[in-house]
């Protein structure tokens, strides 16, 4: 019993050592499990020309007209494997795409950034600097994250209908001022009763034609 015991712990104590030494053969770098960013974009044994922009390089043609359909020699980045419509495996090809930079794309191919400190409602109408970025499927020349000026056009979810139904019902106490924000504009109708009426009537006007909006700056939903 007492030799069993003995073999069992120094079975124990070489899996243990073994353990050890594996792991530290993958620390040191002995085995890569590293996967380069882009592979999470890329489907696995799918068209390699319906990959995403991020899983190929294609060079350029600088031959091709700009707005006119140009062809352009592409390859797989590693670890990407594609087929073509034969089902076998392919590494390079052509793709047919409009010539055009990624800025001169229609705003529908790609994703900007919003602001939320921009005024919406001011004259002239403010714009401000966005970033980006070109959606996966489309293709482009040039780079596909880029800056670009834009109306700003962010809403704090204020209701045009709820802000003119408090004017008409409670304007004269102000409840329309006040649930835009405005609680200045709030307490000076509150305290003269709508202006005797007058103000009342105007900001139904206004908040009726959009004149008046929310204090933050932000467009009506």
């Amino acid at each position: 019993m007492a030799a069993a015991a003995g073999t069992l712990g120094a079975l124990t104590r070489l899996c243990r050592v073994l353990l050890f030494l594996s792991q530290f053969y993958i620390l040191s770098g002995g085995e890569s499990t590293d996967i380069p960013p882009y592979m999470m974009k890329c489907p696995s044994n799918g068209l390699c020309s319906r990959l995403p922009a991020d899983c190929i390089e294609c060079q350029t043609n600088f031959s091709c007209v700009y707005g006119k359909p140009a062809t352009f020699d592409c390859t797989v980045k590693p670890s990407v494997t594609c087929v073509d419509q034969d089902f076998r495996s392919q590494k390079n090809f052509v793709i047919n795409m409009t010539c055009r930079f990624c800025w001169q794309l229609p705003e529908t191919e790609y994703e900007c950034s919003n602001s939320t400190t921009c005024m919406t409602v001011s004259c002239p109408r403010q714009r401000y600097t966005a970033n980006c970025t070109v959606r996966d499927h489309v293709h482009c020349l040039g780079n596909r994250t880029f800056p670009k000026m834009l109306y700003c056009n962010w809403t704090g979810g204020y209701k045009w209908s709820t802000a003119l139904a408090l004017s008409i019902t409670l304007g004269g106490f102000g409840a329309d001022r006040f649930y835009l924000g405005q609680w200045r504009e709030g307490l000076g109708k509150l305290f003269s009763f709508g202006g005797l009426g007058i103000w009342t009537l105007i900001d139904v006007l206004l908040i009726g034609v959009g004149y008046v909006g929310p204090a933050d700056g932000s467009l009506y939903i």
